[in-house]
């Protein structure tokens, strides 16, 4: 095996870490080390963080640019399909497609699908390059790249750890270019997935509270939650009673339970006003998640909504939320 703590091997190694790779086939012994280790560590995992939003910033728009693209292309051929209309009809229908445009963002679907066959295609190229120098199986270099790219570093497969290579600079500069470009792919479509990975749970969510929700009984009339005793005067001739004023015709529930003069149960008011309890909650958590009507920024000075790769989402596709 070649020197591991050579110029090119000191700087594998440092890649691997700040990248949070780290296949532990090469680690500091000295206290020193350890310490140098910590610091840059520390700064330089920020670092490559901030490089990968960048890329996922970048990559994104230039998805949501093409895509936008396309789809304009695709309204003006339907819209330039029926060669009868007038101008005025075309100026109207022109405005018409630029608001529509205006608000228009890529499905995250779409954009999950072009970077997943991006993905396949780097692991795939760099495989083909791993497979002859390396001596390892085509599917062993395909796990090795889906283990690099997703900076998982089991490091039982690991490149560049043999005495000699031919063209041994093109191949460490080749690999460095594949392990650069596969994490910066894996790493955006994670968090693509993670979007749609969310919408699936949310509409899970909705769907089992819809099955788990009682549906409230029908009311069988106005209820008061008093019935005041003057209200009502019962005559009482030949056994028989009469109501001359406003009378209440009682539940099936509470029936023979309840007299005029008997103000309504707990568990009855709860009953019957549960709609209403329901709505109160809602209208109370969106409020609260609006931060009282809300801007960027909320009063308490923190940041409102989502920060980081969430926020490029967000903002680019608009669905970060269903």
């Amino acid at each position: 095996k070649r020197p591991r703590w050579d110029f090119s091997g000191s700087f594998y190694f440092v890649g691997t870490v700040i990248s949070t790779i780290g296949f532990g086939m090469t680690t500091p012994r000295t206290v020193p080390g350890k310490i140098v280790l910590i610091f840059y560590g520390f700064f330089g995992c920020a670092s490559a963080i901030l490089f990968f939003n960048l890329f996922l910033e970048r990559i994104i728009t230039f998805l949501a640019y093409i895509l936008r693209a396309v789809h304009e292309r695709e309204m003006r051929r339907k819209s330039g399909g029926n060669g009868s209309r007038d101008s005025r009809d075309r100026r109207s229908s022109q405005t018409s497609d630029d608001d529509h445009l205006d608000t228009w963002k890529p499905s995250v679907y779409w954009v999950m699908l072009i970077l997943l066959l991006g993905a396949i295609i780097v692991a795939c190229c760099a495989s083909a390059m791993y497979h002859p120098v390396e001596n390892w199986t085509y599917f062993d270099a395909i796990y090795f790249c889906f283990v690099t790219f997703a900076t998982i570093g089991f490091g039982d497969l690991v490149v560049s750890q043999k005495s000699d290579y031919d063209y041994v600079q093109l191949y460490r500069i080749g690999n460095f270019i594949f392990i650069v470009i596969g994490c910066c792919c894996i790493y955006s479509l994670f968090n693509v997935t993670s979007i749609v990975i969310k919408q699936f749970l949310n509409w899970l969510i909705q769907k089992m509270n819809c099955r788990c929700r009682r549906r409230p009984k029908k009311s069988t009339g106005r209820r008061n939650a008093i019935t005041p005793g003057h209200l009502q005067r019962h005559s009482k001739s030949n056994g028989s009673t009469k109501a001359h004023s406003v009378t209440v015709e009682p539940d099936s529930d509470s029936e023979g339970r309840r007299n005029s003069d008997e103000m309504i149960s707990m568990r009855d008011f709860l009953n019957a006003n549960k709609i209403s309890l329901a709505m109160m909650q809602k209208q109370l958590w969106e409020t609260s998640q609006r931060g009282g009507g809300g801007g960027g920024v909320s009063n308490g000075g923190g940041f409102q909504g989502p920060v980081g790769p969430l926020a490029i989402l967000d903002r680019k596709l608009g669905q970060e939320e269903v």
